[in-house]
């Protein structure tokens, strides 16, 4: 009989037990910080909001477009590199971080509304499968992408895919008709752009970002100098816009010697965060001289910060772009992520280069192109340092912060390469496609050439040569017959070393035009009087 009893009463005191448990909870809430046991948070405006436009509103309407809206507006309130960044987006920003992608290994370009392979990487899934410079591609798998109007961003979509894949691709080569599969592998984007000696005992190392392989890179550009006698080096951060903060601090490394202080952050949420010196570098003692611009920015002004600070670098060039700001990306739900702002950097003598951004977003940019029409790129004495604080470094040397890194020796903007007529061939692709039929006409003579620098020494456009430019030219409705000595020079330069690019890639393409670089010239000179 009291087991029946039992039996009846046990749900109910179940039951009044829970209740009383939660109203317990529902105070005990009430007095602990952030209210957060079994607190529902009351839905926000913007919720409300996004799901009447989605029940109520006279039109169709791409919710999930508005909601990405709200968030950039939402972040627009923040820094300028507080940012949100789509799904669709995120895949090649974090292929840029991590230095490669998936895919077949080519450079194309589309001529004829026909897509010619350029370059094949060396070694790479192409190379390996038989294509060559000058193959038309037809069709990819079942895709015809010959004649049918197709750009460049299809293409790359069609062309990548995941590792081991395998894509058919069909293509004529001279006038044969070929089938040919490829298997996708991984294919870098790398961050040196360039290596190699100017003179006896300078080198020359050229980077493009800061990547996740970026300083396994340069230690292997490094140690390829050395082994040519390596004495002074020039290494050129010019539109270098940054990255990963961890590999510059690896490169500071090789330069500064015993334990300094490379950089350290700090913000509200994170505490200092010191990087010191942990090794010996292989690099100590010889003479340094980076080249600077506008475009060089975020990482590479922590490396040009850090030997500034300690007097181990000659800096050349023009005002940096000034970014002291450090972004962690957080992926979300949906395949999106947010780079949002964490922590500010500061350079050893505890600068922050960060220039000001409380005018907003527009007009933080729109200072980097005020700079070109303010005469700061052509005049030392117009440059805009932030002279609120002033700082010095060991030498005695005077520094400012707050508005990224002045150069210790200006270099003048050359606008030589800026008239109408040349900024017409870069827009129409004029120039690159003219460098591209003359290879394929002239494979046996340009491929005589053991290296870059004999082809440096000994090519030249012969006159007639010239003649079936400027008449190429004209047939995109660009008139070279006034141009003056300058201008024609600065274009057979860059055919040149579109030619060059062709045949050793983008080392060739730097090392060219290099040859009448004002920056590189003013390195030599200061480097020879040291």
């Amino acid at each position: 009989m009291n087991n029946k009893k039992i039996q009846v009463w046990l749900p109910l005191l179940f039951s009044i037990t829970m209740i009383f448990g939660m109203y317990l909870g529902f105070k005990m809430r009430d007095n602990m910080p952030g209210k957060s046991f079994f607190h529902t948070d009351k839905r926000r405006p913007v919720d409300e909001i996004m799901e009447l436009i989605k029940n109520k509103y006279v039109d169709d309407v791409s919710v999930d477009s508005l909601a990405d809206t709200a968030i950039q507006a939402m972040l627009s309130k923040l820094d300028p590199h507080s940012v949100f960044i789509p799904a669709e987006e995120l895949i090649q920003v974090n292929e840029d971080l991590a230095g490669k992608f998936y895919g077949i290994g080519i450079e194309f370009n589309i001529l004829d509304d026909t897509l010619h392979v350029i370059n094949v990487l060396k070694d790479g899934p192409s190379d390996k499968a038989g294509l060559l410079t000058g193959d038309k591609l037809l069709k990819v798998n079942d895709s015809s992408i010959a004649g049918v109007k197709i750009d460049a961003e299809k293409l790359r979509k069609l062309l990548r895919g995941d590792r081991d894949t395998k894509v058919m691709v069909t293509l004529m080569r001279n006038t044969t008709i070929k089938q040919i599969t490829i298997t996708r592998d991984a294919v870098p984007l790398r961050s040196v752009d360039a290596s190699y000696m100017l003179t006896n005992g300078t080198g020359y190392i050229k980077l493009n970002k800061f990547s996740s392989q970026t300083y396994r890179e340069f230690m292997e550009a490094l140690e390829g100098l050395k082994k040519q006698g390596l004495k002074q080096l020039v290494l050129d951060l010019r539109g270098n816009g940054g990255g990963i903060l961890e590999e510059a601090v690896e490169m500071a490394d090789e330069f500064l010697d015993g334990d300094k202080l490379i950089t350290y952050t700090e913000g509200k949420h994170a505490p200092r965060k010191e990087y010191r010196c942990r090794r010996v570098g292989q690099f100590e003692k010889g003479t340094l001289a980076i080249l600077a611009d506008e475009g060089t920015a975020s990482a590479s002004e922590v490396l040009i910060g850090a030997l500034q600070d300690w007097d181990r670098a000659i800096i050349i060039g023009r005002r940096t772009f000034g970014k002291g700001l450090v972004g962690q990306q957080f992926d979300l739900s949906d395949n999106s992520a947010l780079r949002l702002t964490i922590a500010r950097y500061y350079t050893p003598l505890g600068r922050s280069i960060q220039r000001n951004y409380a005018k907003g977003g527009k007009a933080y940019f729109n200072e980097i192109t005020n700079r070109y029409h303010d005469g700061e790129t052509q005049y030392a004495d117009s440059v805009k340092n932030d002279s609120s604080k002033i700082y010095h470094s060991k030498s005695g040397k005077k520094l400012f912060g707050g508005g990224g890194i002045s150069p210790d020796y200006f270099i003048a903007l050359d606008t030589s390469g800026y008239s109408l007529p040349l900024v017409l061939l870069a827009e129409k692709n004029t120039l690159q496609d003219f460098a591209y039929r003359y290879y394929l006409q002239n494979q046996n003579r340009v491929k005589e050439f053991k290296d870059c620098n004999s082809f440096i020494q000994n090519f030249s456009l012969a006159p007639l040569e010239w003649d079936n430019f400027t008449t190429t030219a004209a047939k995109d409705s660009i008139i070279l017959t006034k141009l003056t000595a300058i201008e024609k020079d600065h274009i057979q330069l860059n055919i040149k070393a579109a030619i060059a690019r062709i045949l050793w890639h983008t080392e060739g393409f730097v090392e060219v035009l290099n040859t009448n670089d004002n920056g590189v010239r003013k390195s030599l000179q200061i480097l020879g009087n040291n």
